[in-house]
C-alpha cells in the first residue's frame, strides 16, 4: 500500500493509541505514537510529521502545550481528540488553529475520512505545514507558553460523532461541514453489566489482559479497577470500552 503521508498520533491511553495506530496503518498512513507530551515533542523534531493528532488532558505537558510548539516551530498541522466539550475547552482549540475538533469515544473508520479531508485541504490551500522550516536548536518547551500571537484559522471538517462503543453496527454517515460553534457535550451511554465482577463484559475484559500481560485473572481484574480509578470511570465502563476497541481492531482487515 502507498505511503500516504506522516501521522504522529499522541495520547495517553495506550489502549487508544494503540486503535489509532494501526488504523491508520492499515489505511496508507505511517504513523509515529507517542504517550505523553514531552515524547511527542522529540518525535515531532525528529521525524518531521505532516499532521499530528492530539489528547488534549495528559500528565505533564497537555495537548494543547504540544500543539503551541508544533505551531511555534515546526509548522506541523494537528487536530485534537478529546471527550471534553466545553467552552473553555473549544475556545482554546480555536485559539491554537486546530484543523478540527474530533469527540470521543472515536470510531476508526470516521477518523480516517477526517484525517483524508485534512490532507486534501493542506493541498488546496496554505496551512502550517508550508511554513519555513524551524531552527534546529528549537528549544522544547518546559512548560509551554500560552500563545497569544494570531493563529491560522482553522479549516471547518466534517465533524465526527462519538460511537457509544462496543461498535456492532456499520458506521453512521459522516454529518455535514460543522463550525466550533455548533459543538455540544454530547452524554454517552453505558451498557448496563453484570453485577459480578468477573462475569459478562469484565470477564471478557479481564481475559483480555490476562493475554496481553500475562497475568492472573486477579491481577488483571486489579489492573483495570486501578486504570478505572485513574480515570474516574466505573470497571464496568472501562471493560464495555476496551471491548469495543478489540472489536474495532478484529474488523479493520476491512479497511
Amino acid at each position: 500500500m502507498d505511503n500516504k503521508g506522516k501521522i504522529l498520533v499522541v495520547d495517553d491511553d495506550r489502549l487508544v493509541l494503540a486503535t489509532l495506530t494501526h488504523g491508520l496503518s492499515q489505511a496508507g498512513y505511517e504513523v509515529i505514537d507517542a504517550d505523553n507530551g514531552d515524547d511527542a515533542i522529540l518525535l515531532a523534531r525528529q521525524h518531521r510529521p505532516e499532521l499530528a493528532l492530539l489528547d488534549i488532558r495528559m500528565e505533564g505537558k497537555s495537548g494543547f502545550d504540544v500543539a503551541a510548539y508544533l505551531r511555534e516551530y515546526c509548522q506541523i498541522p494537528f487536530m485534537f481528540l478529546s471527550a471534553f466539550t466545553d467552552e473553555a475547552t473549544v475556545s482554546q482549540v480555536k485559539k491554537l488553529g486546530a484543523l478540527t475538533y474530533l469527540v470521543k469515544p472515536l470510531d476508526i473508520q470516521q477518523i480516517v475520512p477526517a484525517v483524508e479531508a485534512a490532507f486534501a485541504n493542506r493541498a488546496k490551500a496554505p496551512s502550517l505545514a508550508q511554513a519555513p522550516a524551524p531552527v534546529a536548536d528549537a528549544p522544547v518547551l518546559a512548560p509551554a507558553p500560552t500563545v497569544p500571537a494570531p493563529v491560522v484559522a482553522p479549516i471547518p471538517l466534517k465533524a465526527v460523532p462519538p460511537v457509544v462503543a462496543p461498535v456492532v453496527t456499520p458506521p453512521a454517515p459522516m454529518p455535514t461541514q460543522a463550525t466550533f460553534e455548533e459543538m455540544a457535550p454530547v452524554a454517552v451511554s453505558v451498557p448496563a453489566v453484570s453485577s459480578n465482577p468477573l462475569e459478562a463484559t469484565v470477564a471478557l475484559a479481564v481475559g483480555i489482559v490476562m493475554h496481553r500481560h500475562s497475568l492472573t485473572r486477579q491481577a488483571a481484574l486489579d489492573k483495570l479497577r486501578h486504570q478505572a480509578q485513574q480515570e474516574n470511570r466505573s470497571v464496568e465502563a472501562l471493560c464495555d470500552r476496551l471491548l469495543g476497541a478489540q472489536e474495532v481492531l478484529a474488523g479493520l482487515g476491512s479497511i
